[in-house]
């Protein structure tokens, strides 16, 4: 974090709230939630009043397997408690970029910096994991390629361009 500046969620309890869910990278609206100080019904009646800013690939809910699989999985503290409750939503990371112009405030601001240092980073490291299996230790490649029906492309640094 820049100087000066308080970090209020921590990187590893930011990135254990990161799942894999369709191939996709998410965080699920109880853990973004909790994240910007909301209960969860509130936090997801501000995404449904601004509903038109969450496309498919921004937000989906999560389907009854999906749901079982990450209470089998363990993979996070806040599911299956408290009785019933309705499948969660997911947000990919455009979606959780897309609440950053949805939710305000003091806390809200200081958290979605933190949400997109973290994506940066992870980024970054995928990045520079790709590389080093490719053995090309100066091309970069367009995020979010991997596992989707779109080509992927690789740039090297004399500006061209690489289909991979």
């Amino acid at each position: 974090t820049p100087e000066g500046e308080i970090a209020i969620i921590d990187e590893n309890l930011l990135k254990s709230k990161v799942h894999t869910i369709r191939g996709v990278k998410v965080m699920l609206d109880a853990d973004l939630a909790e994240i910007y100080g909301y209960e969860t019904r509130t936090f997801n009646q501000q995404v449904k009043l601004n509903i038109d800013k969450f496309d498919d690939d921004f937000r989906f809910q999560l389907t009854e397997d999906e749901f079982k699989r990450l209470i089998s999985k363990k993979l996070t503290s806040n599911i299956g408690r408290g009785g019933t409750r309705k499948l969660p939503y997911a947000f990919t990371e455009q979606g959780v970029y897309m609440l950053m112009t949805v939710l305000k405030g003091d806390l809200a601001t200081r958290q979605s910096k933190a949400i997109v240092r973290l994506f940066k980073k992870m980024k970054d490291y995928i990045a520079s994991e790709n590389q080093q299996l490719l053995g090309c230790a100066n091309c970069a490649q367009i995020a979010g390629c991997p596992g989707s029906s779109r080509s992927c492309w690789t740039f090297s640094p004399d500006g061209g361009m690489h289909r991979l």
